[in-house]
């Protein structure tokens, strides 16, 4: 506990901030009418598949630290302190592989990937720790230097409250895609939240449809008078039509043989 209870190091809020994402794609609703964030992207089978792909292609990735030697050439700086952290175990929660994987993923839905940057009483970096880039925001003090606000919460770790915890920019590795100020990225998902929340509606939609689907064509033929045409209509209504949608429009016709 005393090694998480030293993660985050606070400090006062800059006064007189400028703000550098001020300008933002957001989640919310689309023009289908369906609500599109990260969650309810990753329910789509294109985008859980393509950031799962990604994801795991770039952790899959070998990684080392290398080192120029007197002869100009490079090798692997196995005893360098950073060769662990990056290749074996960034933190004593997870490895190198489900690291990069997160940051990966948070990059993909987010835009940004963040990570905040431990350091012991020598300066020296010793863990890396994923943060999530939603409850995270990049701005400027008055002297223009960069400063991260991160939003805590009560199930980050049982030692931490919640609240704002404000990080120097030497605390934290981001990660930022496409942008336009090179200051944060945008979120690929809500810059494509139309074309995914038509999607969204489209699959259900379909699935609604497929439940609700019996639409059986035909005449009903009752050998007599049919005395309570709604009842008949409400009975085969009851036992073919679905819960919603695509209900039944049955005609009844009475026909009257002469003589």
């Amino acid at each position: 506990m005393g090694f998480l209870s030293g993660l985050f190091h606070s400090r006062d809020k800059p006064t007189n901030s400028t703000n550098g994402n001020a300008y933002r794609f957001l989640f919310g609703g689309s023009n289908s009418g369906k609500a599109v964030n990260e969650r309810s992207a990753m329910q789509m089978t294109a985008v859980y598949a393509c950031v799962r792909i990604l994801s795991e292609s770039i952790a899959g990735l070998p990684v080392h630290v290398y080192k120029y030697t007197d002869s100009g050439s490079k090798e692997k700086a196995i005893k360098h302190p950073l060769y662990r952290l990056i290749h074996d175990e960034p933190n004593p929660e997870m490895t190198s592989f489900v690291f990069r994987e997160t940051l990966m993923t948070h990059l993909l839905l987010y835009g940004n990937a963040y990570a905040q940057i431990i350091r012991n009483g020598k300066g020296e970096v010793i863990a890396l720790y994923p943060l999530m880039a939603n409850r995270m925001s990049v701005d400027r003090d008055d002297k223009g230097h960069l400063y991260y606000q991160y939003q805590m919460q009560d199930s980050d770790a049982p030692t931490m409250k919640s609240g704002t915890v404000i990080l120097k920019s030497s605390d934290v590795l981001h990660i930022p895609g496409l942008g336009f100020d090179g200051l944060v990225g945008y979120s690929p998902i809500a810059m494509a939240k139309n074309a995914i929340g038509l999607a969204i509606a489209t699959e259900e939609y379909g699935a609604k449809f497929f439940a609700n689907g019996a639409t059986p064509g035909g005449i009903l033929e009752y050998p007599g008078t049919v005395k309570n045409p709604e009842a008949v209509r409400e009975s085969w209504t009851k036992g073919f039509s679905g819960n919603n949608s695509h209900n039944l429009y049955i005609s009844i016709y009475i026909f009257t043989q002469p003589g």
